[in-house]
């Protein structure tokens, strides 16, 4: 622990009861208000505050006048710093990991320091709060009763198509992050693969000034997003398959899944499942390990 850090955790031990351990607090996702107490009183009695850029959390420090010293934590130094700070908590410390919005860990940096925290039986205390997908999904109007939150969208056409041939007849609404300039044709690969009519809600700065929710046809939502410039924080949720919709697409009522045209090419080829797969693979246009990795999920 550094010699500032030991000075505000013994100072910050005697005043304050907020115990050692790795505090993993939400911060807003667009409006500063959406903060809880729990979360401000952490991050003022904290010892230090580790962010995945320190610039963009010192504005909601400013915000609410908070001095506890930061740290960068991310993607990029991630390897290094995680163990530098788990030997601080070792030695008491109470440290504050946050990201630039909504909760630490959820499709950012993090993962490497609260496992090894946890290996290190370090105390991990989580500070609910904001959360992207969380907000869009029951804004959205689709069911809610059973999600799959998947992350990013894969940013290569194969990749995502594959992903999307995985959740055809799905039961259950699909959320996913989706970055702006591929929003369009990420779109165009919906309405192929899943067909026109699967519902869709494309929910954009969430919480900020300019929030809006695009919900309907994915057709419709093509058509709309085509004439427009697409900015902000995306958020894509896909609806549930619907009865007679799962297997249709544009210009293919009975597209098979990579499961089902694996067994075809076995079945009609007399071939073994290796070779089968490659077939496949070479067919939809995407590598033999990602039709695999699509063969296991679709199990």
């Amino acid at each position: 622990m550094t010699s500032s850090v030991k000075k505000l955790a013994a100072a910050g031990h005697e005043g304050t009861g907020l115990a050692p351990g790795l505090y993993l607090v939400a911060t807003p996702i667009g409006n500063l208000e959406d903060i809880t107490l729990r979360a401000l009183c952490v991050l003022k009695e904290a010892d230090l505050i580790a962010c995945e850029d320190t610039r963009q959390t010192q504005k909601l420090l400013n915000h609410y006048a908070i001095q506890t010293p930061t740290t960068s934590y991310h993607e990029h130094n991630e390897m290094t710093r995680a163990p530098e700070l788990v030997i601080e908590l070792e030695q008491g410390a109470r440290i504050a990991l946050v990201s630039d919005a909504g909760m630490p860990g959820i499709s950012d940096p993090g993962f490497r320091l609260i496992t090894l925290a946890i290996r290190h039986f370090v105390p991990v205390i989580p500070i609910p709060g904001a959360s992207a997908f969380l907000a869009a999904l029951v804004a959205s109007g689709l069911p809610t009763d059973a999600f799959r939150f998947s992350g990013f969208l894969p940013a290569k056409r194969g990749p995502r198509r594959a992903l999307l041939e995985s959740i055809r007849e799905s039961p259950r609404t699909q959320v996913f992050y989706e970055a702006p300039h591929r929003l369009t044709d990420t779109m165009e690969d919906i309405v192929e693969v899943l067909g026109p009519a699967r519902h869709v809600v494309v929910a954009r700065e969430v919480t900020k000034i300019h929030e809006e929710f695009l919900r309907g046809r994915a057709d419709q939502a093509l058509e709309a997003l085509k004439t427009r410039a697409v900015k902000g924080e995306i958020t894509l949720l896909i609806g549930k398959a619907e009865e007679g919709e799962a297997r249709v697409g544009t210009g293919d009522l009975a597209r098979p899944t990579i499961r089902q045209r694996l067994q075809q090419i076995m079945q009609e080829e007399k071939l073994d499942e290796k070779a089968a797969l490659k077939k496949v693979a070479k067919e939809k246009g995407i590598s033999k390990s990602e039709a695999y990795r699509e063969l296991q999920r679709s199990k």
